[in-house]
């Protein structure tokens, strides 16, 4: 049974998650070996300071319950073990995104020191070596305990390539070969969780450069993403550093721990926690479900019809039926869920939590949206219009009535203006223009989100854009697919080529033919709208011109001497309906701005276009060049050409906040 109010039940406050992500040095560091006692103590502090700070950050706000903490960790023997340990001690949940599958990742964090231990650790055995087996004990202590997103599509590959090295450790190039591509898979799971991190935590020496994938790479990755890194110094970790943008990284090791980090590291807890702005959302009247679009409000799409559409369907019906959040998963939803849910080794929990935590607030912020779309602009439309009825119907008394008729037209025209006044003063007041733009743009973040969320990948914390008036819906939707979370899963070729065909036929072909015939559309609707205004003008102009050449001939005596005395009302009045209609048409025309519309659509179109040739690319190369970097990469190109869009018809519409038309 479909819930009454779908506002409620469609978009209600998602879950508050503080995520950190650890980096730092491997155990076997000579300094973080040294400094280990202090860096665990260091390291526990930082931890118990960012929950207090996140539940009072949550206390002095009106935010509700307090926030779940959640450590994202590489778990490499070291630091991340380090940070493990402490997270799991305060009861934080742990997540995992390994650049191997989970026991080549044991394989090669143990540190074995031959291929007979290699083998032994990925066939689920005890190393021989007693070192080799306590660090594999710990790190698959840990495992069976956290969860793991596995990152193995290329576990073949790199085998071989650690087969080789360890079958000849005095081989240079064995050695290279196998370091550069563990290299490649540790930056890519370094990815993964800065993406998946409020904040990062680095233990670093300052000085180590290492490699891509290493501790420096992983922090400057972060700070080009826009996520805060908490550095704490392994040669020196009683003070901690609060690190920003990547040029801090330039003369580090001369800088002195920040005196006050507490106070830096609450302002950045709360910026994350609480949405910045009016939350119009958390309104009663504003979360009000309806089922279908009013009539009342119809005008802008009806013009677009008009003027945009050819034939006969041009009349049609507009009246649209919202989908209920409720009704989505087994609706329109239907089809990706199930094409979710049949990917080769994907987690069955994410389909099931993307049906719940994103269709149903996707359905409710889309059909507001949609609601106050028809509101804004249908009211801007029919205030245009009534504006010139207003003036159109104050002198049709001259050619269809006597003067002491004229209150009646009077009393049409005040009649006409009281309504465009009251839809000026309704739409000013319910903030029309304003939670238009906020919906939208949760809606379209949603409308993506199940391809960012199967394959992992998400919009890092700092690279989220934020609305003139505050980022409540960047807030809302980033914590709701924080809620979801990364999968429990083991990423393999099948997996990624079944989400390449996903994507393709989910997201990338429905909108790109969405915008190819929007775009065509709305040059059509422009085209129109252009040629009926200029059409308006000539006929004013020609109204003009006519009455003058019937004066004119009166005055030679061709015409009756009456005639100009007589059609001079109907002239009159023809000589202000003209450019009256076609002064609001071309309000209507500036207003809707549909040539560049039109444009953002089609551009829209092309990098829609240009993805779906890099699937087929990848669709068409062998599974082992299926790689988890592209396909994720695809998803963020899908993820920019989405903001991007959202971005520019917003810059067009932001500064026409609904006004009267003068």
């Amino acid at each position: 049974m479909l819930s009454e109010n779908g506002g409620i039940s469609g978009l209600r406050t998602p879950p508050i998650i503080l995520d950190i992500g650890i980096t730092g040095h491997r155990s076997r560091h000579p300094i973080f070996s040294h400094n280990r006692m202090a860096i665990s103590e260091s390291l526990s502090r930082l931890i118990d300071l960012l929950e207090r700070v996140a539940h009072e950050t949550l206390n002095d706000s009106d935010e509700g319950s307090l926030p779940l903490v959640r450590l994202h960790s590489m778990l490499a023997y070291g630091a991340d073990i380090m940070a493990v340990d402490a997270a799991r001690a305060k009861g934080w949940p742990v997540v995992a995104p390994l650049p191997f599958g989970r026991a080549l990742n044991l394989a090669i964090n143990a540190h074995p020191t031959n291929l007979a231990d290699m083998q032994a650790l990925l066939e689920g055995h005890a190393a021989a070596d007693p070192d080799t087996a306590l660090r594999a004990a710990e790190i698959e202590t840990i495992a069976k305990q956290v969860s793991l997103f596995e990152l193995a599509e290329q576990d073949k590959d790199v085998e071989a390539y650690y087969r080789a090295h360890l079958g000849a450790p005095d081989d240079r190039l064995a050695e290279q070969a196998f370091v550069g591509i563990c290299s490649d898979r540790a930056a890519m799971a370094a990815r993964v969780m800065v993406e998946h991190s409020d904040i990062l935590v680095g233990i670093w020496d300052g000085v180590t450069r290492g490699t891509v994938g290493g501790t420096r790479h992983t922090i400057e990755s972060a700070l080009e993403q826009g996520i805060t890194v908490i550095w704490i110094d392994a040669a020196n970790p009683y003070g901690w550093h609060i690190l920003r943008a990547t040029e801090e990284l330039a003369g580090l090791t001369r800088r002195a721990p920040d005196p006050n980090p507490e106070s830096a590291i609450r302002a950045i807890v709360r910026e994350t926690l609480c949405p910045v702005g009016d939350k119009w959302q958390n309104e009663p009247a504003n979360r009000k479900w309806r089922a279908k679009s009013t009539a009342l409000f119809q005008a802008y799409r009806r013009v677009e019809a008009v003027f945009g559409t050819p034939g006969a369907r041009a009349f049609r019906s507009l009246t649209q039926y919202y989908e209920h959040p409720d009704a989505i998963a087994a609706g329109s939803g239907a089809p990706m869920l199930k094409a979710a849910k049949s990917l080769p080794g994907g987690d069955p929990v994410i389909a099931e939590r993307i049906a719940t935590d994103i269709l149903q607030p996707f359905a409710w912020a889309d059909g507001v949206s949609t609601w106050l779309s028809d509101a804004y602009r249908g009211g801007m439309v029919a205030s245009f219009l009534l504006s010139a009825f207003a003036i159109i119907g104050g002198i049709a008394y001259l050619p269809f009535a006597s003067i002491d008729a004229k209150w009646g037209f009077a009393a049409f025209e005040f009649l006409v203006l009281a309504a465009i006044v009251l839809i000026f003063l309704t739409g000013k007041r319910r903030h029309w223009h304003e939670r238009w733009f906020e919906t939208r743009r949760v809606a379209e973040y949603f409308r993506h989100a199940p391809i960012l969320l199967l394959l992992g990948a998400a919009r890092s914390t700092g690279r989220w854009p934020r609305g003139s008036k505050g980022n409540w819906p960047e807030w809302h939707v980033r914590h709701a697919m924080r809620g979801v979370g990364l999968p429990h899963m083991k990423v393999t070729s099948e997996f990624l080529r079944a989400a390449l065909v996903l994507m393709r036929d989910h997201h990338v072909l429905p909108q790109r033919s969405y915008h190819q015939g929007k775009s065509i559309r709305l040059k059509r609707t422009q085209h129109n709208l252009h040629r009926t205004s200029e059409l308006l003008f000539l006929l004013a102009v020609l109204s003009v011109t006519v009455y003058l050449l019937i004066e004119i001939g009166a005055a030679m005596q061709v015409l009756p001497h009456d005639l100009p005395h007589a059609v001079a009302k109907s002239f009159t009045f023809l000589g202000v309906l003209f450019p009256t209609l076609g002064g609001a048409f071309a309000g209507i025309h500036y207003f809707g701005d549909f040539e560049r519309f039109a444009a953002i659509s089609e551009i829209t179109a092309e990098k829609l276009g240009d993805v779906e040739t890099r699937i087929a690319f990848l669709l068409d190369a062998p599974d082992c060049d299926i790689a988890y970097s592209r396909v994720s990469g695809l998803a963020h190109a899908i993820d920019d050409i989405v903001v991007d869009e959202i971005e520019n018809w917003q810059a067009v519409f932001g500064g026409k906040h609904i006004t009267v038309p003068v």
